[in-house]
């Protein structure tokens, strides 16, 4: 009985994966709501309003740079490797943004979209995922290291709130620590390659005995040890540089919202803090698709710390959310545009118009 239980066990995990954006999107949703309705509306409102054109302009220019800057690190690891240009890797990043932002995927679901994407340029396949795994990992440490120095000025603040939020994060990015170098030494000992033949062999058990299917000349974990050889390191290092750079501007995206608002009291250490701590939240909530309502709360938590009251928190979350928008919607239709071009330039089915 248990063979027949195996494949509905299978589909019934394999529902309960598709499930889970939309679950962190509706208790991202109720949390967001939670937090605007127990918080005063209108000094929300008078602080949003405050901003006026000029800072959302600013934020969202800010918010450019920042991924240009991010397809630029991407372009860095693919660099004396692939024939696509750097301008597809700086197309994409805006592609692979705007997916995680706004549709009800989890965080990183555009990334694997934007491998696939990559293939258009005549990227292969493994390679365009190496590719990805790479700046992801780049991504993520770098956002650790970010987090550690927003952790270690926090801990020079005053107050028992503060030392202990700075406790936790350096606790928690200890174990995230471990987490980033065990994905990367997996990376280099080649547990995807045993990962590929357990899948090979897995698909071999459902293709009949009179099926070929052609090995693949490049599989991932190759592409992945190309990635990362050694002569490579200059490349590698310049990716790193580039995606530390990314999450530093992206504290220019609180001070020019704070003026805006006339926030003048807190410093630069004090905008790191803010910014480094409140990625961080939101990047543990990676399965919140473009962590809504974990953002808001987390900075209210971050932001309190400093004498900023709620409202103004809540709006410069707010404030934060237009570059989604701005940029995110026209990134989905370069993508839709990509998608129909692909489509277009495939054989036409024949059709059975003669007897």
């Amino acid at each position: 009985m248990s063979g027949g239980r195996a494949p509905w066990t299978r589909r019934a995990a394999h529902a309960a994966l598709r499930r889970l954006p939309l679950l962190g999107t509706l208790i991202g949703l109720g949390l967001a709501v939670w937090l605007v309705a127990t918080n005063d509306l209108a000094s929300v409102a008078a602080a949003f309003g405050r901003i006026g054109v000029a800072g959302f302009v600013g934020v969202t220019l800010v918010r450019a740079l920042v991924v240009i800057v991010c397809g630029v690190a991407w372009a860095r690891i693919l660099d004396g490797l692939s024939p696509a240009p750097a301008s597809a890797c700086l197309i994409l990043r805006f592609v692979r943004e705007g997916i995680n932002v706004l549709l009800p995927v989890a965080s990183v679901g555009g990334d694997v979209l934007g491998a696939r994407l990559l293939t258009f340029w005549g990227v292969a396949g493994s390679l365009a995922a190496a590719s990805v795994l790479a700046d992801l990992l780049f991504q993520v440490g770098t956002l650790a290291l970010f987090a550690g120095l927003g952790a270690f000025l926090l801990s020079r603040v005053e107050g028992a709130e503060a030392a202990a939020l700075a406790s936790w994060t350096l606790r928690t990015l200890a174990a995230a620590g471990c987490a980033v170098a065990a994905f990367f030494a997996l990376q280099r000992v080649g547990i995807v390659r045993l990962v590929e033949d357990r899948v090979t062999a897995l698909g071999r058990r459902f293709v009949r005995e009179t099926e070929t299917r052609p090995e693949p000349t490049q599989r991932i974990q190759g592409a992945l040890d190309t990635v990362w050889a050694p002569r490579r390191r200059g490349r590698l290092a310049q990716s790193f540089a580039l995606h530390a750079l990314a999450w530093l501007l992206g504290t220019a995206e609180v001070f020019v919202v704070l003026s805006c608002i006339g926030v003048d009291t807190v410093g630069l250490s004090d905008l790191l803090v803010i910014e480094a701590l409140s990625q961080a939240i939101k990047a543990a909530a990676f399965l919140v698709p473009s962590g809504l309502g974990v953002q808001e709360g987390g900075l209210v938590l971050v932001c309190g710390l400093f004498g900023i009251d709620a409202g103004t928190a809540i709006a410069l979350s707010l404030a934060r959310r237009v570059p989604d928008v701005v940029l995110g919607l026209p990134a989905l239709l370069v993508w839709q545009n990509l998608e129909a071009r692909r489509a277009g330039v495939r054989p036409a089915t024949p059709t059975c118009d003669r007897p």
